[in-house]
């Protein structure tokens, strides 16, 4: 287990302009793998009381989902940190604000980061930028209609399995683009949807193992578990 807490706001970078108006952009800087990273986003969300008020869609809490930083993107960063991934192809689903993807590629790693939403990928470039990161390919990408056929040996999600309904086309991904002897590296929040997902993925013939992360400035920290599936 380990416990994170290295989150500061720093000033604020502007808005971003979107054609369903301009949005207030906060930036942060985190201290992950001896390195200090800096991240604009909507604003992060961080205790739960604000996730289920975001997830619920009430008014004070709209931001554009995929580019909150979520707690779970944090717990990931780290655990990539730990990870030894100079010349692994990897790619990271949802990527969101981009922040685990630009940790593995400055570890050596080259990166593909998938989004669905045109405004978080434009985010996740411009983070990508801002902390060097050059060894990145940013595609839009849909799920539903999936039709990347590359192998990489490390698959990257920071709480995407909050969907029943997609449960099937993430194992289609899972399965079709994880290289032999490749993990699957999915970062969450113990939300009830997502481990029915795991259970079945473990009792479909995947090892499914856990390391949990301690993730907030603020009591109660949040715990999140960063999941490494690998085929049986």
């Amino acid at each position: 287990m380990a416990d994170t807490a290295g989150m500061t706001a720093s000033t604020d970078p502007g808005v971003l302009h979107t054609t369903a108006g301009d949005l207030p952009v906060e930036e942060v800087e985190l201290a992950i793998g001896g390195r200090t990273w800096t991240i604009r986003h909507t604003g992060a969300v961080i205790d739960r009381d604000q996730e289920l008020a975001f997830l619920r869609g009430e008014a004070a809490t709209k931001r554009p989902y995929g580019i909150v930083l979520w707690p779970a993107a944090i717990a990931l960063a780290h655990e990539v940190a730990s990870r030894a991934l100079a010349g692994a192809r990897i790619l990271e689903l949802g990527a969101g604000t981009g922040l685990p993807g630009i940790v593995a590629s400055a570890s050596g790693a080259r990166v593909v980061q998938t989004d669905r939403q045109k405004l978080a990928l434009h985010v996740c470039k411009q983070n990508a930028e801002r902390n060097g990161a050059t060894t990145i390919d940013h595609r839009l990408a849909d799920w539903t209609a999936w039709e990347d056929t590359e192998r990489y040996d490390l698959i990257l999600g920071s709480d995407i399995l909050y969907a029943a309904p997609l449960h099937a086309s993430l194992r289609h991904i899972f399965e079709t683009n994880l290289a032999a002897g490749g993990t699957v590296l999915l970062a969450d929040p113990f939300r009830e949807t997502s481990m029915e997902l795991l259970e079945a993925m473990e009792v479909g013939g995947w090892r499914v193992a856990l390391d949990k992360w301690t993730i907030g400035v603020t009591p109660p920290p949040r715990p999140v578990g960063v999941f490494a599936l690998t085929r049986r």
